[in-house]
């Protein structure tokens, strides 16, 4: 397992949140797949990791060094008991020391540009 493993999900979950992790990264959606090519591009000098297992969950984005996670949300997203669970989720990673930034689906496809300038301001202004 790899040290950056090792650190950052729960080893008794582990080879769970591994096989959850790998068939994201194989069926990303739409939106992943813009908002991946984007961080690749246009964000230099941090590097991110695609569906990374960090506790008991799976951060869609990583940066590790700077400890920030990115999310992209979906529809369901904004029902009233996904937005509770979605809220005690980022509570929960912030309790593990991390920065969680939340976009949606639409957000990322329509308004990338937007998107990519958030995240770099968060990033650059974290350091």
């Amino acid at each position: 397992m790899s040290d950056f493993l090792c650190r950052t999900a729960s080893p008794d979950r582990y080879e769970l949140t591994k096989a959850f992790a790998k068939d994201n990264r194989r069926n990303m959606t739409e939106a992943e797949r813009v908002l991946w090519d984007a961080l690749r591009r246009q964000i230099q000098g941090c590097r991110f990791r695609r569906q990374h297992p960090v506790g008991d969950y799976i951060a869609d984005f990583i940066n590790l060094p700077n400890r920030l996670i990115i999310e992209v949300d979906g529809g369901y997203h904004s029902d009233p008991l996904q937005q509770a669970d979605d809220a005690t989720r980022t509570a929960n990673l912030e309790d593990l020391g991390y920065g969680v930034m939340r976009f949606s689906n639409e957000e990322v496809v329509y308004d990338t540009r937007n998107v990519i300038e958030k995240i770099k301001n968060r990033l650059y202004n974290q350091q």
